[in-house]
Parts: C-alpha cells; structure tokens; sequence
C-alpha cells in the first residue's frame, strides 16, 4: 500500500497500532508491581503469585508464532481487533476476580488475546506505509512505545496505591473502545497472499503444554509434572522434525550456528530478567516498605536508559560486531543484579536502589538491540520475521521458567512475601543465581559468536523498554 504518513489516515494507523501494543507492553510492567496488593486482597499465596505472572507468559509464548501467522492469512487488521477485543474483555475479568484461581485463568486468556495483537501491530504499519515513509512510522510507533513501557511501572504503581490493583487491569478496557473503532475506521486491511498450507496447530498446543507442564513441577515441585513436560517436549520435538517447513519452528532454522546461539544466549538473559523483575518488585515493598508507586518509579531508570539508548547500541553493535555488546551487556546486568544485594530494611534509593538500577539499565541497554540485530542477521531475510517470533518466544518461555525456578531453589515458602524477614534472605540467594545465569550467558557468547558475524540487519523497532522479551520484527511485508 502506499498510505503517506503526513495523511490523516496515515496518523490514524499510528495511533492505533501505538495503542494496541501499549497495553500488552503495560501489563508486561505493571503487574509483578501489583503482586503484593493482590496476594493481600485475595488471601494468596507465592505460587499464585508466580502463576499470576506465568500464565500470562505462557500463554503468550506458545501461541505468538501461530498468532502472527493468522495475521498473514486472514487479514492483519481483523487479528489485531480480535486480539484487542479478546485481550480488553480478559482484562475485565481480571480486574473481577474474585479469587486467585479465577484470576491465573484470566490471565492465561489475557495471553491468548496478547499472541494475537503482538505480532500485528508492526506488521499493519509495514503493510500499510509507502516505502519512503515506512522508516518513519516505525519509528514513532517503536518509540511512543517505548514511552509507555518505560513509564508502565509509575502507572501501575500510582494505580495500585490508589484506586487499587484492580485498576491495573481495568485500564485496558478504555483504551480497548478508544482502539477498536479507529482501527476498523481507519486501517486498511492488508494480508500475504503467498501464505498457504496448515497451521501448526499441534505444534502450538504441545509446546504449550510442555511449558505448562514444566511450570507446574517448578512451582508445585511435582516430579511426574516434570516428566509428562519432558515427554510433551520430545513430542513437540518430533512433530515439527516431520512437519518440516510447515513447522511453527522448523529444525532447518536451527542449523544457522549463530542462530542457535543467540537463542541460548536469549534464555540465559531473559530468564535471569523474567526472576529479576518478579523478585525486586517485591522486595522493594516488603522488605525496603516502599509504596506500590515508589516501587515503579524506583524500577525507571533501567527502562528511560533502554529507551534512550536502544537506537545507539543498534550502531554501537554493528561497528564492532555482536560479540563484543553480548558479552559484556549480560556481565553488566549481572553487576546490577548483584548490587541489588545492598537493598534490604531502610534502603536509601539513592545510594543502594538507583546505582544497581543504572548498572542493570546499562547492561540491557548494551545487549537488546545487537541480540535482535544477530537473530535477523542470522537467517536468510524471508525467515527474519520468523526467526524473530523463535528468538521472541524463547525470552517469554525462559522468563516464566525462572519466575517458576526461583522461589524453590532459594527454599521459599508459601507466606515468604508475608514476612520481611525471611523474603529478605529468599531474595539474596535469588541474586546470585540470577547474575550467575547471565554469567553464562556471557560465557555462550563470548564462545561461540564469532567476528566477523554476517552484517547486521537492525530491527525495524529501534526504541525498545520491553523487560520480558526482544522486539518483534514481522520481516519483510508485501
């Protein structure tokens, strides 16, 4: 399509597209600063708290990849409007919960909402634009985007302490009504005409249920868990090896050497960032008593230094190559985690919280644009948008992996989050682990990416806050 950017409709896209994605990038943020007020409020323990994060991500892993294929073949704006729709109403019914269960089911429908307007929104705008403006609109939506992720802690916080947790949840709702008819109004529908063959459907379900599966012998510590996870895996395994090129993650991705690297390096990062963010959001007001607002504004500056810093680390990457900023970004972020050691009973924000913050900020700063730049650069430039969605998924599942590890490998309790005392020591044998996890992920990187790299290809979202996962690059549209 060739929409001009100075055009009304072409601001419209914008906007929508801005507003889509900004509520999955908010919840992303602004939940684990509302977990200590929801377990309160509905009488939970740590492993409800846990599953309230991880239903979420597990959702939204196993299904993103499919959902960005349902985009391409049935109309990208009629997804998106489904996801948004599907994503507001399961946020309706988490603001209602009225009990934990009821909630971890609501936010598993949330994900399935948030696999489908994900992969869309980028995908619409690259659809849309003329080629001379498409660079343009890109880059607004990547950094109003990352305006609103970055601030996402401040909202939920200033959410949480004063309407309530509810709230968090209920926002999205509003913002829905705003998204929807303008979407419908004013963005061109727009599909890939090549797509064609089965959905992988199976494929998508079994690497769910590996997830799920695995989650629950995390959290419940069930050994039989663990194996039906391990043997769902084996099957998911198995049926994309037979599906081929059909596959939701087809093997012959996996024989790009860097490739495979990335992704290992991916899940060390993103699952010491998933264990992290779940873990300090509640230390800050257990244990240091800062209000649910304090909390997230304390959590700022790590995402403001991501926001402003993403464009120049992307440069920074491709003059000296991949391995440099993915070898010294984990070790950094490590350091951070680490300083976050100093924060307990009466921290001081500003000389325990905020330079742990700086150092972790820095560290993800160094390493988030150059990863992604090498998981495009590794594959042919059809399958960028699909090596993106693997690289994207892999930092959701690991991050859910580590929010369910964490608390039974530091002997956590059910009530830890109760008491100052004892989360206060769960947390400091969490550190550790956490910047250890980044520690090897260093390692991976150090050893097996080797310069020179194939050039890079930046990602078309050049501003980026999210905490949970890399940008999503839908590759090159028609």
């Amino acid at each position: 399509m060739d929409i001009r950017l100075a055009s009304g409709t072409g601001r419209w896209i914008v906007f929508t597209t801005v507003l889509g994605s900004g509520m999955a990038l908010l919840d992303s943020t602004v939940v684990n600063v509302a977990l200590p007020h929801i377990g309160e409020d509905l009488g939970a323990d740590i492993a409800d708290l846990q599953w309230t994060v991880n239903a979420y991500m597990l959702t939204l892993a196993g299904l993103i990849l499919l959902g960005g294929s349902l985009g391409d073949r049935y109309g990208r704006r009629r997804v998106f409007v489904i996801g948004v729709v599907w994503f507001a109403l399961a946020s309706l019914l988490c603001g209602l919960a009225p009990n934990a269960g009821i909630l971890i089911a609501a936010r598993a429908l949330q994900g399935i909402g948030g696999a489908l307007l994900t992969p869309g929104s980028l995908a619409l705008i690259q659809a849309s634009f003329h080629e001379d403006d498409r660079a343009k609109a890109v880059g607004l939506w990547s950094g109003f985007g990352g305006v609103g992720a970055a601030v996402g802690p401040f909202v939920g916080g200033w959410l949480v302490d004063g309407p309530g947790w509810r709230w968090v949840f209920f926002l999205n709702v509003p913002l829905a009504l705003v998204c929807v008819p303008v979407a419908l109004r004013h963005v061109p529908e727009s599909r890939d005409e090549a797509a064609h063959g089965r959905f992988d459907v199976l494929g998508a379900v079994l690497g769910a249920a590996g997830l799920a599966l695995v989650t629950y012998a995390l959290i419940a510590q069930a050994w039989w868990a663990g194996v039906a996870g391990v043997l769902v895996g084996v099957w998911f395994v198995g049926v994309e090896r037979r599906r081929g090129e059909g596959a939701m993650a087809p093997p012959s991705v996996f024989r790009s050497r860097i490739f495979t690297a990335v992704n290992l390096v991916t899940l060390c990062v993103y699952g010491a960032f998933g264990g992290f963010f779940f873990l300090a959001a509640l230390q800050l007001q257990v244990v240091s008593g800062y209000s649910a607002l304090a909390a997230g504004t304390a959590m700022l500056p790590t995402t403001v230094l991501m926001l402003l810093g993403s464009a120049k680390s992307g440069e920074l990457g491709e003059r000296t190559g991949p391995r440099l900023p993915l070898t010294v970004g984990p070790l950094l972020c490590a350091a951070g985690m680490l300083l976050m050691l100093r924060v307990g009973e009466d921290a001081s924000y500003l000389t325990d919280v905020l330079p742990a913050m700086l150092v972790l900020g820095l560290g993800m700063t160094t390493l988030v644009a150059p990863l992604t730049a090498t998981v495009l650069a590794s594959v042919p430039v059809a399958r960028a948008g699909l090596a993106s969605g693997i690289n994207n998924a892999a930092a959701r599942a690991a991050g859910l992996l580590a929010v369910a590890a964490l608390p039974a490998l530091t002997g956590m309790s059910p009530d830890a989050y109760r008491s100052a005392t004892e989360f206060g020591d769960t947390f400091r044998r969490a550190m550790p682990l956490c910047a250890g996890l980044l520690v090897v992920g260093a390692g991976l990187a150090f050893a097996v990416i080797r310069s020179p790299a194939p050039p890079a290809r930046q990602p078309e979202s050049r501003y980026h806050c999210g905490v949970t996962a890399p940008p999503l690059d839908p590759g090159e549209q028609g």
